[in-house]
């Protein structure tokens, strides 16, 4: 009895694994975003973070050229979360990134930072 349930345990967490890898790949591509992420970046935006807020209202980009998105914290810890686009950025990284649709695309705080953490969100404007 305790070789056949051990048996059962060991094919079932095989499965979970096999389900698991099927399911990664690009998440732009999952989700059917226009997002590409090329390696190299014609635009640059640098998004400044403080205790509870970000510096601008809106970053302006045009559509299809590639951009390199970074983090930086003026004070605290900070990241961003674009989830139309799948994209997560904390602070001192980056991304480059090629938003093909033009539109609105509104970004938070994904790092809980205190009190005013809820009101942290700014958009990225694609022209």
């Amino acid at each position: 009895m305790f070789k056949k349930t051990w048996l059962m345990l060991l094919t079932l967490a095989a499965l979970v694994l096999v389900l698991a890898a099927c399911g990664s790949g690009n998440k732009s591509e999952e989700t059917g975003s226009a997002v590409e992420e090329p390696t190299t970046a014609a635009n640059e935006i640098v998004i400044k973070a403080s205790n509870w807020e970000f510096d601008q209202a809106e970053y302006k980009i045009k559509k299809g050229e590639a951009t390199k998105i970074s983090v930086e914290a003026k004070s605290g810890i900070h990241g961003i979360e674009i989830q139309d686009l799948g994209v997560k950025i904390q602070t001192g990284d980056s991304e480059v990134v090629t938003i093909k649709e033009p539109g609105t695309y509104t970004f938070f705080c994904n790092i809980q930072c205190g009190a005013g953490h809820s009101k942290m969100k700014s958009t990225i404007v694609v022209e």
